[in-house]
């Protein structure tokens, strides 16, 4: 049985759920989810498979590096992570979520730029669904992705935080403002 370790954190954004296994950040979540919107948090409905294979475990001791990089982050101290992730996917998905950690801070990609990196130039669909199923928001910055005609999009998180995210990191233009 694998041990995860959890917590909720306070932000300028909203709660945040985080998760780490032994290898690193599993999870970091909106407290507030979109319906259907996946979530590792254990499921009511689901415990008895849950319980099967994981064992949570609250620890807000566990989670300060991790917590302190996001304070430095949403201060404006810190562009990079520094701690390990634990990322857990298909290979489609793991390749846009590397992809979506080497946009820069500041910057912005298209979700048809993130499906040329990934080397299928026509998935960009596809992309946007692995940004969906992006288990590690902001970390993993698939805020970063805007629509091709420069303007904002969905967002797990919402717009609004999607927006407020961008113009932490000085990537909010007048395109992306309107």
């Amino acid at each position: 049985m694998e041990k995860l370790y959890c917590t909720t954190a306070h932000s300028p954004i909203g709660p945040l759920f985080l998760a780490t296994s032994a290898n690193g950040l599993v999870a970091l979540e909106f407290d507030a989810r979109s319906p259907g919107q996946q979530s590792i948090r254990p499921n009511p409905r689901h415990v008895r498979e849950e319980k099967q294979s994981i064992s949570w475990e609250e620890s807000r001791e566990q989670m300060l590096p991790y917590i302190s990089e996001l304070e430095q982050y949403f201060a404006g101290e810190r562009r990079e992570f520094s701690f390990p992730l634990d990322l857990r996917g298909t290979d489609f998905q793991l390749a846009c979520w590397k992809a979506l950690r080497a946009i820069p801070y500041g910057e912005t990609r298209s979700y048809a730029d993130i499906a040329r990196v990934v080397g299928k130039p026509q998935a960009f669909r596809a992309v946007g669904m692995a940004n969906n199923r992006n288990p590690a928001a902001i970390v993993v910055p698939c805020h970063r992705v805007i629509a091709s005609d420069g303007t904002l999009c969905g967002y797990g998180g919402g717009l609004e935080v999607k927006r407020k995210l961008l113009e932490l990191e000085g990537a909010l233009t007048r395109t992306l403002a309107a």
